[in-house]
């Protein structure tokens, strides 16, 4: 059940390379933080500048429904690289499917913002655009799984949700800088030199992050836990049809478990930005406002999170956030109702704040469903699988049911299923085994020890 409690014995708990685990960390915070700065700049413009700059032929409407569609596209991708990508990760290693993945993420970034637009070259605008995007799509879906893996099997099997927390930090922390830097051209230039130049400013510093990411990942080692499965020789030959064999119940569980999450976090930080500006009336810079102060916050409030489920409950942490989320996503569009500024952020640092507390022990439920050599490959499928069914079409549905109904109680409706489906998940999932780990973390420290004392 989910409220059961997970003893654990603290005496058994393995070494920890804390300088590794400290390189991990920030590798796995840089990585992640990339792909959202990456995601959250693209949401922004899909909403504000892609509909007249690559759909120009469009009615408003229509432009920011084929905007949201590339902004879709990149979701779709998710899953190829969750299969290429995640089984590689357990093939060949973490890191280094790490540094592949950034590097695809940083180029097709980079890219966008040298694209022309549909006034130059015309319908090829908008196909390598989706192109692009697909790339961007295929590159995150291998990102996730390394990513979480590199944190949390370094750290302590014992505190995985704060661990865990460093790869789901990396979206507020993208989306803070995303928003922060769309926040500052907005207010540096007039509205005209933004749609004409000024947004591609904001694709193209993606290269600094990149720059930054691989100094980090080139310098580190893979995880003591791949390690040990690498000379113990335990490492899957067929992992992606060992997972769907044999871990069946476990990817239905953590596929339904990340439904809820990306679409409340869809609703506050990308559907919020055509909902405030279009139907409510906020200022573009208010609306962005509100979701830099957000995730600001949520910054703080995802390691908390994922510290917290290391001490109580895992699943039952997960899903007191999922019901409450629901219930602020109806309440959400009563409150900022009266376009108060000040109750616009308070609805999104509210949203965001559930959002924190089913993400930020997200990463350690998820993994800790699969068993040990499968594990980047089930954790990255399951990533990839659930965000086609909710990051990709969440804005697509939300602002369809918006243009159809002119109401937001569909809107809180399908919200509500989707909390439905990730409570049934977290059911179907079962608690923590930190000594799966230990028991490879161990190994890797004798056979290190081992190979110390052959060399003298």
């Amino acid at each position: 059940m989910i409220g059961e409690s997970t003893s654990v014995d603290a005496d058994r708990s393995a070494p920890v390379d804390k300088k590794g685990l400290a390189k991990a960390f920030a590798a796995s915070l840089t990585g992640t933080a990339l792909e959202w700065y990456d995601f959250a700049v693209y949401s922004a413009a899909a909403a504000l500048i892609f509909p007249q700059i690559f759909f120009p032929d469009s009615d408003p409407l229509t432009g920011t429904l084929l905007a949201f569609s590339t902004y879709a596209v990149g979701y779709v991708a998710r899953p190829i690289g969750g299969f290429v990508f995640g089984r590689l990760g357990d093939v060949i290693g973490r890191k280094q499917l790490l540094v592949i993945t950034l590097l695809l993420i940083g180029v097709t970034t980079f890219a966008i913002g040298l694209l022309p637009g549909y006034d130059r070259i015309g319908i090829a605008a908008p196909a390598i655009l989706v192109v692009l995007r697909f790339a961007q799509g295929v590159a995150v879906g291998g990102e996730w799984g390394g990513a979480v893996l590199l944190s949390s099997e370094y750290g302590n099997p014992r505190q995985r949700g704060f661990w865990s927390s460093a790869a789901q930090i990396g979206p507020p922390a993208g989306n803070l800088m995303a928003n922060g830097v769309l926040a500052l051209l907005t207010v540096s230039m007039t509205e005209a030199q933004f749609e004409s130049w000024g947004w591609r400013l904001a694709f193209l510093m993606s290269a600094l992050l990149v720059g930054f990411g691989l100094w980090i990942r080139l310098k580190l080692e893979d995880t003591p836990v791949f390690k040990a499965l690498q000379e113990s020789g335990e490492r899957a030959e067929a992992p992606i049809s060992d997972v769907f064999k044999t871990q069946t119940r476990p990817l239905i569980a953590a596929i339904l478990s990340r439904i809820a999450p990306d679409v409340i976090y869809a609703l506050f930080t990308v559907f919020a930005i055509t909902y405030g500006t279009r139907k409510l009336g906020f200022d573009r810079g208010e609306v962005l406002a509100a979701i830099l102060i957000g995730s600001a916050v949520q910054l703080g409030l995802i390691p908390l999170a994922g510290a917290i489920s290391d001490r109580i409950n895992r699943r039952l942490v997960y899903a007191i956030a999922a019901v409450g989320g629901v219930a602020w996503s109806a309440l959400f569009f009563v409150v900022i109702g009266g376009s108060s500024f000040p109750l616009l952020i308070l609805g999104v640092v509210v949203g965001l704040g559930f959002h924190s507390f089913m993400y930020g022990p997200q990463a350690a439920f998820v993994t800790e469903q699969f068993t040990v050599p499968l594990r980047s490959t089930g954790s990255s499928l399951a990533y990839t699988i659930a965000g086609v069914f909710g990051g990709a079409m969440a804005p697509l549905i939300f602002t369809y049911l918006l243009s159809k109904t002119d109401s937001w109680v569909p809107i809180a409706i399908y919200v509500l299923i989707v909390g439905a489906l990730t409570l049934l998940g977290l059911a179907l999932g079962r608690d923590p085994d930190p000594t799966e780990d230990e028991h490879y973390a161990l190994m890797s420290a004798e056979n290190a020890t081992r190979a110390t004392g052959s060399a003298k």
